[in-house]
């Protein structure tokens, strides 16, 4: 039986530790005794990128902007649906993240980061979504768990009132904020309507594929338009 092995660690900024492992061909990053993401399962995440290009595409050249490489799948099902004059920027927090990527996962990485279409910034995502308004097609949050956070109590604010405020200006007037969490929340589905975005809850296995079937836990993801007013 192959056990894990350790292939490196990383301190979140005012947050806790990851560990990146590999079993076999697998990797997985966990954050003590939870499994955060693996490659096993990544359908979800898949989702959240395919889905939100689907809302716009009327836009012949939409600019995304993802919140959490991870291990990437988001970005690479980007770029697999997104037009040829797309911009995706990717924002991550912990540079071992990025290292990992072009390191020991270079393989599953399959040179996403290095698509003329991409962007990466390193930093809080939060700071990309205050910078300007208007300047979003998408914002595509896969941020910790979701709304209930394990990572970092930092990432609370992006799902603060303040925080999706910020993200409502952040979109063009026909934008889409889509945001992953690990389990359905009705209280944040309020929350997201009294920051003025139209809601639409959609429920995707962790083995979701492109025909709309899957396996494993179910997870959620929020599909949200501007309300205004």
């Amino acid at each position: 039986m192959l056990a894990r092995e350790l292939l490196g660690t990383a301190q979140v900024p005012g947050g806790e530790e990851l560990r990146l492992y590999s079993h076999g061909r697998d990797f997985m990053i966990v954050l003590d005794r939870n499994e955060l993401m693996s490659t096993r399962m990544r359908g979800s995440e898949e989702a959240l990128a395919v889905m939100s290009l689907e809302r716009l595409a009327h836009v012949a050249a939409p600019h995304l902007l993802i919140g959490g490489y991870g291990m990437g799948f988001t970005l690479r099902a980007a770029l697999k649906q997104a037009p040829p004059k797309a911009k995706i920027t990717v924002a991550e927090l912990v540079p071992e993240i990025i290292e990992w990527a072009r390191g020991p996962m270079a393989e599953v990485a399959d040179g996403c980061l290095d698509d003329p279409r991409v962007t990466v910034r390193m930093g809080d995502v939060a700071d990309a979504i205050a910078e300007r308004p208007g300047r979003y097609d998408a914002i595509l949050l896969d941020v910790d768990n979701g709304p209930d956070g394990l990572v970092c109590e930092e990432n609370d604010r992006i799902y603060s009132n303040a925080g999706l405020a910020a993200a409502h200006r952040a979109l063009t007037p026909e934008g889409v904020l889509a945001i992953w969490s690990a389990a359905p929340d009705p209280r944040f589905t309020k929350q997201l309507q009294r920051a003025r975005f139209h809601v639409e809850p959609v429920e995707v296995s962790a083995r979701y594929d492109a025909k709309g079937k899957g396996k494993g836990p179910k997870h959620t993801i929020w599909f949200c338009s501007r309300r205004e007013g």
